[in-house]
């Protein structure tokens, strides 16, 4: 996939990318936000890498120049029926979750994301999801097409989203896709989420 701003291309993260994966990650918290240092965002990416829930096909780096400025992924993520957690395999969703999502340090702000997750988005449509959950800065979020997940009947257990329920958002990938699918964000099947 390739986006015209920029020149930034978007293409599936292979082993020889997770060296340099880590580095952006660990630049791009540590340098971009206030919450984390990235370690524990490098920990989750390889939980999820090594658990039922990757789904190899959507994960995704972004090159500008032949450097990689940016990381995300998308993985099968079921809702919990109560707010206590408990699961189904990977295989019992039609349901992706987008995180995490890094953009070298030297390159926010400048567009990088939103294509990202723009090019992103369309993938999971073409593979048939119904939809999108992410937690994070929903004045972001909004200018991608997310809204609040609790308009679904989707709701946060933990976390940020329990003082500032807008910052749990979830994607329809078409007209009443979501509609039945309620339940709980838990983040249960992850150690480091």
């Amino acid at each position: 996939m390739t986006t015209n701003r920029k020149q930034i291309t978007i293409r599936p993260e292979t082993h020889k990318d997770y060296k340099d994966i880590v580095s952006l990650v660990l630049r791009s918290f540590k340098e971009g936000t206030d919450y984390s240092d990235g370690t524990d965002i490098v920990a989750l990416i390889e939980e999820i890498r090594d658990s039922e829930y990757y789904i190899p096909e959507l994960a995704f780096v972004a090159e500008l120049d032949g450097e990689i400025v940016g990381h995300f992924l998308f993985s099968h993520f079921p809702l919990s029926e109560t707010a206590e957690g408990g699961h189904g395999g990977a295989k019992d969703t039609d349901i992706v979750m987008l995180a995490p999502v890094s953009v070298h340090a030297d390159h926010l702000r400048q567009g990088i994301g939103s294509a990202m997750i723009k090019l992103g988005i369309e993938k999971v449509k073409e593979l048939g999801f119904k939809g999108i959950t992410v937690e994070g800065n929903f004045r972001f979020y909004n200018t991608v097409g997310f809204r609040t997940s609790s308009e679904y009947g989707i709701y946060p257990v933990s976390g940020y989203p329990m003082k500032e329920p807008r910052c749990q958002m979830c994607m329809e990938t078409y007209p009443g896709s979501l509609e039945g699918e309620g339940g709980y964000v838990v983040y249960d099947m992850y150690y480091n989420a």
